[in-house]
């Protein structure tokens, strides 16, 4: 049950990894005019990304110093990511088989 458990949060970990870096080449893209924003497929898709990554910026941008116009939360949630996917999740895997056995 706990291996179901822990293969569901890294699946969904790693799924909003692809999505913050997706949402940060599109922006880098809008940034330097190579994408239409005035398209309505492309503001649907910005907004669809927005409002899943948002909820997960809002907590980082409020403890970072303004830096300007760079704005380094995606780059601070993809560490979070890397090591819970990296350290915890498998620790929690190899605390689980312990106790299971």
């Amino acid at each position: 049950m706990i291996y179901a458990v822990i293969g569901i949060i890294d699946l969904i970990l790693a799924v909003a990894m692809y999505v913050i870096i997706a949402q940060v080449i599109v922006s880098w893209l809008i940034a330097f005019n190579v994408i239409n924003v005035h398209s309505n497929g492309v503001r649907t898709i910005i907004g669809a990304m927005e409002r899943m990554t948002e909820p997960l910026y809002r907590p980082i941008r409020r403890l970072l110093p303004d830096f300007g116009g760079i704005d380094f939360s995606p780059l601070v949630i993809l560490l979070i990511i890397g090591v819970l996917r990296s350290k915890v999740l498998p620790g929690i895997l190899m605390e689980a088989g312990n106790t299971l056995t």
